[in-house]
């Protein structure tokens, strides 16, 4: 989703991309244990994320979760979600989190992230839920009331809804199952 180039107009986006790429050259002349790998990982976080932070930083309009988080009203309304999922959330309460009100939160959440608030919850909720699945031996009806599910039924109605099967079926598909989980 990024432009295959960035021009880099303003000196506090050189600046941070310049210090980036300079303790990288350190890490790898150091010698230090690791120094390779820090380096790497350096220029994943370091680079991609300075870039993804001046594209975001651009009034570019877009559609996804990413540009979600790049608006300071809605960004916390995603946090809130992230941070509690299991809860029960609305759109008043959701729009009164980002300083908005509940349609126009809605409509600009919709607009930004391409569903609505409530579609991303259950999608994010569907997320955890495939990660509790594959890494963990928790029962259904541990996973279900733990991301905001008053039933194991309405739970499993839900993942098949998103997932398109069962959360049995999906913890049965073992290492493949990843081939089925919604992207963010």
């Amino acid at each position: 989703m990024l432009p295959p180039i960035m021009h880099l107009h303003l000196e506090a986006e050189r600046n941070a991309l310049r210090w980036s790429i300079e303790r990288m050259i350190q890490e790898v002349r150091s010698h230090q244990p690791g120094g390779c790998l820090m380096a790497q990982y350096l220029a994943h976080m370091l680079l991609f994320l300075q870039a993804l932070r001046i594209h975001l930083a651009k009034d570019h309009p877009g559609t996804g979760w990413f540009y979600a988080f790049a608006d300071k009203h809605l960004s916390s309304a995603n946090r809130a979600i992230h941070a509690e999922p299991a809860k029960n959330w609305t759109l008043a309460e959701l729009g009164e989190t980002a300083g908005m009100s509940r349609s126009v939160f809605a409509e600009r959440f919709k607009a930004s992230v391409g569903e609505t608030p409530i579609e991303y919850l259950s999608r994010w909720r569907m997320l955890l839920a495939c990660d509790r699945l594959e890494k963990g031996d928790d029962p259904i009806s541990v996973v279900a009331p733990a991301l905001g599910y008053q039933s194991e039924s309405a739970f499993s109605k839900a993942f098949k809804r998103v997932i398109g099967c069962s959360p049995r079926q999906y913890r049965g598909q073992g290492n493949s199952a990843t081939e089925t989980r919604p992207a963010p």
